[in-house]
């Protein structure tokens, strides 16, 4: 027997396999045990099947003579609908010697044709104004025995299901947010447990508008943007019968829910409390109305769902400068609160929620049109209450109507798509530390449902240019694949209705960006796909999403006669540069044609690497073609005789070294006289980050790339605004929108655009994962890695681990002395390279300890240089 385990079976991307959509399921595995070299030649499968309402079928058994551990293809014939399997795993070494089995049960969800739910919903409301929240049930006779009960559910708008007065699963903001018109997601529940066999059952949901009916976005928003009446779509099926259903014959009547909004919170009326799963009154209870069965396409997600992921305590109750009641968590975050005494017993209850305080008063300017305010009429119980079917981003709570309200009275209830934790970093540095668990937080806060840009103010949208400049990081602290892969598939419905076009946000609900196409944005068809596929191994995505790239690229992009973008084309480009003022969010000093064309060279040569990958060899060559094409008409237009970029800045030369922008028979040296113009810009910038949404995310690699590694430690090091550590030097605990999104005075910044937790500046991170820690995958799904820590700057030691498709790999290092220690751990079945000082080897899996010669940096740290009428050069870094 194999000393190497399998330490987790996986279906798909699922973390609950339980109504899965797929009918031809791909397995995974992952491997533990400090093995050295150890690479599977075989693995063997056990399968035994039960079809719902069938005998259990014979055990089939698979040997499969392969390497692959990672998304294997069903050895076996399709699910049928509700079907089952439990499958057991075993992998074999070189030697044929197996590891003990490890096992996943798996079933698959409803067929279309097998649903017979339709909507219910509740009287017609006012669609102008926002709807209030409604409940709505159903009763059915459980059988005497019965082997599995099911609950299938989902709505058009939000729902939290009961049974038979108990909460059905954990989830909040459950469905999710998805593009209603083509995609409606449904969860299914192992009930068996909660229904009363043999007597009459009670299942209902509360029901709220939500992301389908609710206001959304800025500019004081719209609202029914996919419907104006929510409903409820669910159905209980008890082995293989349905016996209650969404339909003519279900009830509903409203509740304490006075009113719940996504953006401005909720009014909850504690008197107004009942039973009403558990308790058969009929009182006040109304025929429920139904509704056309929607068009989208019912599935189940990949995507977890919004879970609970953390409760925070608060740290301190403030009485602020105008006498209001103040509590800070000392975390900003996404999610609600949750009250865990009983406030007084009369009156109102009134919390406000903010990021900030302004001058000691909490700081609501940046939330814009969103109220983000619970109001709770007391008398009835309160304990123990938080609201349903809202979110807030925030860091205080300004609590009215609680006099003596202490600390131990309230909750802060962290919320996202709970997807696993994969990746971790630590260094000697504390604020860099800092800076990447603000990277953290922020992207727990920006993945409710979707990947938005902010969780607070009047926005919260799926910005595509947001996820595409941060989807490395974001792949490497989470495993983000499911998450992914579920709202590319709303990207690519979404673009179809734009003939081509990549909405701005997805899902799109912003019809004034329609006519606008933008670079960067649009490139998320691309390159998210790609960032995908090297994370997790998932090809898929590729063939699934190409038909996406390659419509942005023959359509959605509006073209010269170069190939180029046409110049009369808007684009936002290099958005939110340091320089770029508080009202011109877009008025950057890199040319905006420059980012856009170099970006559409990148996306291209992108999109024809993808093509060879799936096999479109004749796409590949053709996009291979336009690469060489506009890269001649890039250089015309951009680049001198001399090789100097016209736009002369640090997200040009950025672009150009990381993007490899080169003809195909160069006539100089381009990169080295990029890189030494890149060495004068920084040092002139004094180190500041001069970059915006498309040079910030690529600048420290590009200069790590042109052998400038002490101008990006010394970037990285930076205290000056704008810089890494000034907002973490001011006490930001999340990512900032801008970098003095706080000025150094305590006043908020006067801009528009102006949020305490919006990740895409943290994409540094994957700077701090690859460079400074030292990992990265070579292969798709990490099966090859690249273990390569680059020490530099004034940090002594780092470590970083990565939970790959195939394990744990991890890197520590220290220097100690003339010394550098370095520790790595490389899964079983795969191989990395390590380059040390000194050393460059392959090596397989298993723990190894490099002691290798390290000498100091002797440019670091950089000095810049003084001229008679400049200024002098920065000293002030945190070393």
């Amino acid at each position: 027997m194999s000393s190497v385990t399998i330490s987790r079976v996986q279906c798909e991307h699922y973390q609950n396999p339980l109504g899965i959509e797929e009918r031809e399921p791909r397995l995974s595995w992952k491997f533990q045990g400090d093995v050295s070299d150890w690479i599977q030649s075989a693995y063997e499968l056990r399968i035994v099947r039960q079809p719902i309402g069938e005998e259990q079928k014979a055990e089939e058994t698979y040997r499969i003579e392969s390497s692959q551990s990672v998304l294997v293809q069903w050895p076996s014939s399709p699910l049928q609908s509700q079907e089952s399997a439990h499958i057991q795993v075993r992998s074999y070494d070189q030697q044929n010697s197996p590891t003990a089995w490890s096992d996943i049960d798996i079933e698959a969800g409803l067929d279309p044709q097998d649903w017979n739910a339709v909507p219910v919903t509740c009287e017609k409301q006012d669609a102008a104004r926002p709807r209030k929240p409604f409940r709505t049930r159903g009763v059915f006779e459980a059988p005497a025995k019965f082997s599995k009960a099911r609950l299938y559910i989902t709505a058009l708008g939000l729902y939290e299901a009961e049974l038979n007065g108990k909460r059905i699963g954990d989830e909040y903001l459950a469905p999710g947010w998805t593009s209603y018109h083509h995609h409606l997601v449904y969860r299914t529940f192992d009930v068996s447990e909660t229904i009363k066999s043999g007597q009459e059952n009670i299942i209902g949901a509360w029901v709220g508008e939500g992301w389908y009916a609710g206001r959304l976005a800025f500019r004081g928003g719209k609202r029914n943007n996919y419907g104006e009446r929510p409903a409820l779509i669910a159905q209980v099926v008890i082995d293989g019968k349905v016996v209650a259903a969404t339909g003519p014959e279900w009830e509903w009547k409203y509740g304490a829910i006075v009113n719940s909004e996504i953006q401005n919170g909720e009014i909850f009326d504690s008197n107004l409390q009942d039973d009403w799963t558990d308790n058969r009154s009929e009182d006040d209870w109304q025929r429920a109305e139904t509704l056309s069965t929607p068009q989208a396409q019912l599935q189940a997600s990949q995507s977890p769902p919004v879970r609970e992921v953390d409760r925070i305590t608060p740290i301190e109750i403030i009485t602020t400068p105008s006498g209001k009641t103040v509590i800070d968590f000392g975390q900003n975050f996404a999610g609600i609160v949750r009250i865990l005494s009983e406030p007084p017993s009369s009156g109102e209850l009134i919390i406000r929620h903010a990021e900030v305080l302004e001058h000691g008063e909490l700081g609501v300017r940046p939330l814009r049109h969103a109220k983000a305010t619970e109001r709770i009429i007391l008398g009835g119980k309160v304990a123990g209450y938080e609201p349903k079917f809202t979110s807030h981003g925030f860091r205080y709570i300004e609590i009215t109507g609680w006099p003596d309200v202490k600390l131990t009275d309230v909750a802060g209830i962290v919320t996202h798509s709970a997807m696993e934790r994969t990746g971790h970093f630590t260094c000697s540095h504390p604020l860099i530390n800092k800076l990447h668990q603000n990277v953290v937080w922020s992207t727990i806060g920006n993945t409710i449902s979707i990947p938005t840009d902010c969780p607070q103010r009047d926005e919260r949208l799926g910005w595509t240019g947001d996820i595409q400049v941060f989807s490395p990081t974001f792949n490497y602290l989470f495993d983000s694949s499911g998450f992914l892969k579920s709202w590319l598939k709303d990207v690519y419905v979404d673009q179809l209705n734009l003939d081509g076009n990549v909405p701005v946000t997805v899902p799109d609900i912003l019809d004034d960006f329609h006519n606008q196409r933008f670079a960067v944005w649009g490139d998320v068809t691309v390159l998210t796909p790609l960032d995908h596929y090297t994370a997790f191994g998932d090809i898929d995505i590729l063939k699934e999403q190409y038909a996406s790239g390659a419509l942005w690229l023959e359509k959605g992009v509006v073209r010269a006669s170069t190939g180029l973008w046409n110049p009369d084309q808007y684009q936002l480009s290099d958005w939110l540069a340091p320089k770029a003022p508080p009202d011109a969010p877009g008025d950057a000093p890199t040319d905006t044609m420059l980012v856009a064309d170099a970006y559409l060279i990148h996306t291209t040569r992108t999109l024809s690497r993808i093509a060879a990958i799936i096999g479109k060899e004749e796409d590949a060559k053709m996009y291979a073609e336009q690469v060489t094409s506009m890269t001649e008409a890039f250089y015309a237009e951009y680049i001198t005789p001399n090789g100097r970029a016209l736009s002369d800045t640090q997200t040009a030369l950025a672009l150009l070294l990381q993007f490899d922008i080169l003809p195909e028979s160069p006539s100089r040296d381009y990169p080295a006289g990029w890189a030494s113009r890149l060495s004068t810009l920084v040092e002139k910038d004094n180190w500041k980050v001069a970059t915006g949404f498309a040079g910030t995310p690529i600048i420290l690699h590009a200069l790590a790339k042109a052998d400038l590694l002490h101008h990006a430690y010394r970037m990285l090091q930076a205290r000056d605004c704008p810089s890494w550590l000034s907002p973490v030097l001011l006490g930001a605990t999340t990512i900032w929108e801008r970098w003095d999104s706080m000025l150094a005075d305590g006043t908020i910044n006067p801009g528009e655009m102006t949020s305490f937790n919006h990740y895409a500046l943290g994409s540094v991170a994957s700077f701090l994962h690859s460079v400074v820690g030292g990992l990265s995958p070579v292969a798709p799904g990490w099966k090859e890695i690249s273990i390569q820590p680059r020490p530099g700057g004034t940090i002594t030691s780092a470590s970083t681990s990565f939970q790959s498709p195939y394990g744990l790999v991890s890197c520590e290092w220290k220097i100690q002395g003339d010394k550098l220690e370095v520790d790595v751990q490389v899964p079983p079945n795969t191989t990395a390279k390590v380059v040390l000082p000194g050393v460059s080897e392959e090596i397989g899996s298993g723990k190894r300890h490099y002691s290798v010669s390290w000498e100091k940096d002797p440019r670091f740290p950089p000095k810049g240089t003084e001229t008679a009428y400049g200024a002098t050069p920065s000293e002030n870094w945190e070393p």
